[in-house]
């Protein structure tokens, strides 16, 4: 993992002091029911200070790129027996799309990942993003698609073409049918098109479909939005 030399303030101190003030509040920044975690375990950055963290980390990996290596060891010493991540994101499994890295770098403990094809949320996923937000206290949930994605490719090439996938691919792109279906037609890139459609609509669904991230967002401790990753030139552009 690498992050780049000087990380904005928000990210590195100026989120530490956010965080020890949480600690200083006890139970105050807490999330409430009791399987949640305690107010003293969790970050005390706000939904709309998560995405700018995350916007500005992609500025410096666009501006920026240039890493160098973390100190993985002490990072790893200091979360070893816990972990407050401030942001989680459902991302694609491809290769070239590493949240940490297109947020800018950021290290051990910072982000609640999980990934597949896609970014589509099935049950194992819903019930890492839940846990992420109720069990760990993330306030911010990102849908992160991407230009060019190969499961997205795939839906409209059954939306056009009738095609057809060997093995458990149709199903898995089931999800995307929906999205490839409605930005059929639309001006621009098609794949593109029903990336970002499919995105906005998976972020939709999560306050529906689940009653845990629901309440957290009607209680203003939690936000869902979705975002593009363009593979050619870095930015995450915001739904």
């Amino acid at each position: 993992m690498c992050t780049t030399c000087q990380a904005t303030p928000l990210v590195r101190r100026d989120m530490l002091k956010l965080l020890a003030a949480g600690l200083a509040a006890g139970g105050a920044a807490g999330l409430a029911g009791p399987a949640v975690a305690a107010a003293a375990d969790a970050t005390a950055l706000t939904p709309d200070e998560a995405i700018a963290a995350l916007k500005s980390g992609n500025q410096r990996f666009v501006d920026d790129p240039e890493l160098c290596t973390l100190k993985l060891a002490e990072q790893r010493k200091g979360v070893s027996g816990h972990q407050a991540p401030w942001a989680t994101i459902i991302g694609c499994a491809d290769s070239r799309v590493a949240p940490e890295l297109v947020f800018g770098g950021h290290g051990l403990g910072e982000l609640f990942v999980a990934r597949n094809a896609g970014n589509l949320v099935d049950t194992a996923t819903m019930g890492t993003v839940e846990y992420g937000a109720a069990v760990l206290g993330s306030p911010l949930i990102v849908v992160l698609a991407h230009t060019s994605c190969g499961a997205v490719s795939a839906a409209c090439k059954v939306v056009e073409d009738n095609a057809t996938f060997p093995g458990s691919i149709g199903p898995m792109i089931n999800p995307i049918l929906p999205a490839a279906i409605s930005a059929r037609g639309e001006p621009g890139d098609y794949v593109d098109n029903a990336a970002k459609a499919s995105a906005m609509r998976t972020a939709e669904q999560l306050t529906t479909a689940s009653h845990v991230i629901g309440d957290l967002a009607a209680a203003g401790k939690l936000k869902v939005v979705a975002a593009i990753y363009d593979l050619e030139t870095g930015v995450v552009s915001w739904l």
